[in-house]
């Protein structure tokens, strides 16, 4: 038995049944058949089981309406639900159900209003629940978890480390093929909903792939959905995954949304930076060439990108280093931080920065967290550090130490 959804609803397949009357080769004639003077379908697949049911009725087993209620106008679906007081399934794939002339649009349109804020963790705890067999990953966690004294001030910070998220990986369509050279480059940040406009300006300096991890709750899920389907920057690139990972907890797990990011990158590099960063422009095509003048494929080498920042609200976006050092010199950026955590960049040596013209050397010191270039195989991000404070930090020190 197999269950799946596509155009027309929900279907469940008996799949040792469909074998014996050969479905494999019964739908494929159909369709070359219909083919033949159709050219092509307008609704996939939907059209093709059309045709198969229409010639075979005997594969279908007819449920009640009730199972399958449409609200487009031109059904009769109020027969399908006056008398009965448990609806199954309301076929509600489109936006412009809502706006349909069924006289009881009002209680549909408020009920699905309810399911789009529902709060999608509540149906992993034990308000629905069957018996299943014991699971010993989840008894682990269990008797860790009963082993956490809930008075210690730091009861919820400890118990964060082992929650489990919700994770949706690819929310949007994503289609990438690494280049053939080994160079290529994956930007990876994570982000909330207070930084979605971020996402285009980021796109627009950065034409590589990028691989994003956002905290989102159900209800903003579904604004980010509308959000990126109303950009005409963000649809028109297919290069970037957009991985959900959905609230629980009072914590922001920073350092498990850059691991997320990290885990769907499929090139052989990633520069792992923040969502509030915009790259110079070029800044892809200069990591892969600095991939080969460094030999990063055969040496364990991270490449550190000087940051800058600026305290105006309005910047003349520098387009060349001459016109970024020029900037400088006036008090229109700074060197990331500098007036509230100068150690966090200091041995990049922005000194030293300023006049070079090839890579150099950096040593690696306390409290230093630069944003770097790494190969994909280099070691994640220590998931225990949620919030804000030293995630980047310990992750540069494991780099170093490594």
């Amino acid at each position: 038995m197999h269950a799946f959804t596509l155009l027309s609803g929900v279907i469940l397949l008996l799949l040792d049944r469909l074998r014996k009357v050969r479905w494999e080769q019964m739908w494929r004639l159909t369709a070359e058949s219909e083919l033949m003077s159709m050219l092509s379908t307008s609704l996939a697949d939907q059209d093709i089981f059309n045709a198969v049911i229409k010639q075979n009725p005997f594969l279908v087993y007819q449920l009640p309406c009730f199972w399958n209620v449409q609200l487009s106008d031109h059904t009769r679906s109020e027969k399908c639900y006056k008398d009965v007081s448990d609806l199954k399934v309301i076929h509600w794939n489109s936006p412009k159900k809502l706006r349909v002339k069924n006289k009881h649009v009002e209680f549909f349109r408020n009920l699905y209003l309810t399911f789009l804020e529902y709060d999608g963790n509540l149906l992993r705890r034990e308000l629905f629940g069957c018996p299943s067999e014991a699971d010993p990953n989840s008894e682990n966690l269990q008797k860790t978890l009963s082993e956490l004294d809930e008075d210690d001030p730091c009861y919820e910070f400890r118990r964060e480390r082992f929650t489990v998220h919700r994770t949706h990986q690819y929310f949007l369509h994503y289609e990438y093929e690494p280049s053939s050279d080994n160079t290529d480059v994956t930007l990876v940040a994570q982000l909330s909903m207070d930084r979605l406009q971020m996402m285009e300006a980021i796109c627009k300096h950065w034409e590589g792939p990028i691989s994003l991890a956002l905290y989102l709750s159900d209800a903003e899920a579904q604004q980010f959905l509308r959000y990126a389907q109303g950009s005409e920057v963000l649809m028109s690139r297919g290069n970037v995954g957009y991985h959900i990972v959905y609230k629980e907890g009072q914590f922001y797990p920073v350092n498990l949304l850059r691991n997320v990011a990290m885990q769907q990158v499929n090139t052989p590099y990633m520069f792992l930076s923040d969502i509030d960063f915009l790259p110079m422009y070029g800044l892809y095509e200069y990591l892969r060439k600095s991939v080969i003048q460094l030999d990063m494929a055969n040496t364990k080498k991270a490449l550190v990108v000087p940051a800058f920042e600026t305290l105006r609200y309005r910047l003349s976006f520098p387009k060349s280093k001459a016109e970024l050092l020029s900037q400088l010199d006036m008090g229109t950026l700074f060197t990331f931080r500098y007036h509230v955590w100068t150690k966090g960049h200091a041995p990049t040596n922005f000194a030293k920065w300023r006049t070079a013209t090839t890579p150099y050397k950096v040593l690696w010191e306390a409290d230093f967290e630069p944003y770097v270039m790494v190969r994909r195989d280099s070691p994640e991000y220590d998931r225990r550090f949620v919030g804000f404070g030293w995630n980047k930090v310990a992750h540069i020190m494991e780099l170093d130490a490594q």
